[in-house]
This record gives structure tokens, sequence and C-alpha cells, in this order.
């Protein structure tokens, strides 16, 4: 079954706003390694019980396999008739290995009608777009939060690509290269490319214009701009940005691309129409899996 453009976006819950409101997705958590380190980011395994139970990207109650992967999404369809996208994005980078094309393969066999999406940081993304085209993926969201160098390199700590450690301004400078490239390649593929955007007010706040235009100029379609969730790191991650903030980077963004304004933070284990119940503890059974997770 092959979906228009248009369709893909109207079903797509992260998307549009409509379909957020009566549309599901799943979340597999099959991705285990990061190939960067952003100095905001706490991935992890967690426990889900009600007192230990947080809502933000990249947390996950545990690790599933490609091979489980099937099983789940047809679980995931009984518990949710309204899940019209799988979705992969966590807890660690997908394309640091070959997980999530490996799932997606077997999704995309069994079915087809539904929308494949992906999450990544973009590093690696050029050489896969095709194979992701491949498996299905016809969305993918990159998280970007600079393009100048000297920005990105107060976020990103670090890039590991092909085994080689890159720090700084230098690590800095291949990502958002890596970036354009590959935002660029998979836009000309015919992948709905959206834009995510870590808001730390005191670092990229006023960087906002130069990252939507930037993204814009690769092919990219929609923005959503995620306030920083504070966490245990230096000062400057400390302090989320208050309402004002956040408002006003939306205004900047949409003055190159649209922005989508119903972001949940969605963990990398979600089920279930965002906003609702999540049936991620019902669904994956967590003491029984693997609880892993590595930063590379």
């Amino acid at each position: 079954m092959r979906l228009s453009q248009g369709t893909i976006k109207n079903q797509h819950p992260c998307f549009s706003g409509e379909a957020h409101l009566n549309r599901g997705r799943i979340h597999l958590p099959v991705s285990p390694a990061c190939n960067i380190q952003c100095r905001f980011c706490k991935r992890s395994i967690t426990q889900t019980g009600p007192e230990r139970y947080e809502q933000r990207p990249g947390l996950s109650g545990a690790l599933i396999r490609p091979e489980e992967a099937l099983d789940v999404v047809r679980r995931a369809l009984d518990l949710c008739p309204e899940i019209t996208v799988v979705g992969i994005a966590g807890p660690g980078d997908t394309l640091a290995t070959y997980h999530a094309l490996e799932t997606f393969d077997r999704i995309h066999r069994a079915y087809p009608g539904l929308i494949k999406c992906l999450s990544t940081n973009g590093l690696l993304l050029e050489p896969y777009v095709d194979e992701l085209f491949r498996v299905g993926v016809r969305t993918l969201t990159v998280t970007v939060n600079g393009v100048d160098p000297g920005i990105l390199a107060q976020i990103c700590s670090q890039v590991i690509l092909k085994g080689v450690r890159y720090e700084g301004r230098e690590g800095a400078a291949r990502l958002i290269e890596a970036q354009k490239r590959g935002i660029r390649k998979a836009a000309d593929r015919g992948i709905l490319v959206k834009i995510n955007i870590v808001l730390i007010p005191r670092i990229n706040g006023s960087h906002i214009a130069e990252i939507a235009r930037t993204v814009k100029t690769s092919g990219a379609g929609i923005i959503n701009i995620i306030p920083l969730i504070p966490q245990e790191e230096p000062p400057a991650f400390t302090v989320a940005p208050d309402c004002t903030e956040l408002s006003a980077a939306r205004e900047t963004a949409e003055a190159y691309l649209p922005v989508f304004r119903h972001c949940r933070h969605c963990r990398a284990d979600a089920v279930g129409i965002p906003g609702q119940q999540d049936l991620s503890p019902l669904l994956y059974g967590y003491q029984e899996r693997e609880l892993t997770f590595s930063h590379g």
C-alpha cells in the first residue's frame, strides 16, 4: 500500500495536530547504543511503577530485540487499534546499530500500511537513507540543536564516528554537516522530515532562526521545539525555558517552517494515543526484559 505524503502526515500524531488527538503510535525500544553525548541527555532504562515513572524522551523500561518486535506490534494493535505509526526513537540513537533497520524490515513486510517513523541525531543518516526507504520509513525526525559549531559544542560534548571520538568544535562541525547532508538526501528521497530542537535558553535561545533557516534549506518540512528538561549537568542546563521563551522560539521558527505544538515528550517505549493512557507497562512486561543501555 502506497500512502501519499499528505495522507501520511494527516495520520501521524507527531506531525499533525488533528491526528494527535485520535491516532496512536508505538515506539519500539530496540536501539541499545548512542554515538554522541549531549550534556542535557539522560537516556536510561527505568522502572515504571507510579512512583518511578518519568515522561521524557530517551527513557525506556527495557530493551526488546528486533525479532520480538513483530509480536509486540501485533499485541499493541489489539490493545490500541487506533495505532497508525510504528516508530523507533531509542533509547539510544536508532542508526548507531543496525537494530532499527532490522526491526523495520520485519514490520514493513507484515504491516506495509502502517507508517514507519525513525528518530535520530542524524550523524549516520546520509548513508542509510536508501535502506530506510526500502524498509518502509516515510517519516523522519532529526534532532538539530545548533548549526554553529561554537554553539553546538556547548550542547554536544562528543561525537563518535567510525570508532573515532571527536570533541568540542570539531565534533560539533562533523555532526552539523552530517545532519545537513542526511536531511537533504532524505527529503529528496520523498521522506517527510521533522526537526526537533531542544530549547536551551542560555545557549541556543537566540539561535532558533538560524537553525530553522538552515534545516528548511536542507529540505525539512516541519519543526518541533522541545523545552529543556533540566538534568544533573552544568548550570546552563538546569533552567527550563518559561512559557514566554518557548512561545517566542516557536514564533521565530514559524517564520520559516510550520511548527508542531502538541509534543508530549514521549518516551522511547510509548504506546497508545498521545496524552491518553500509556500502555507500555501493560504491553512490554518489563520484568522479563533485558535492562541494559550503552552510550557507545
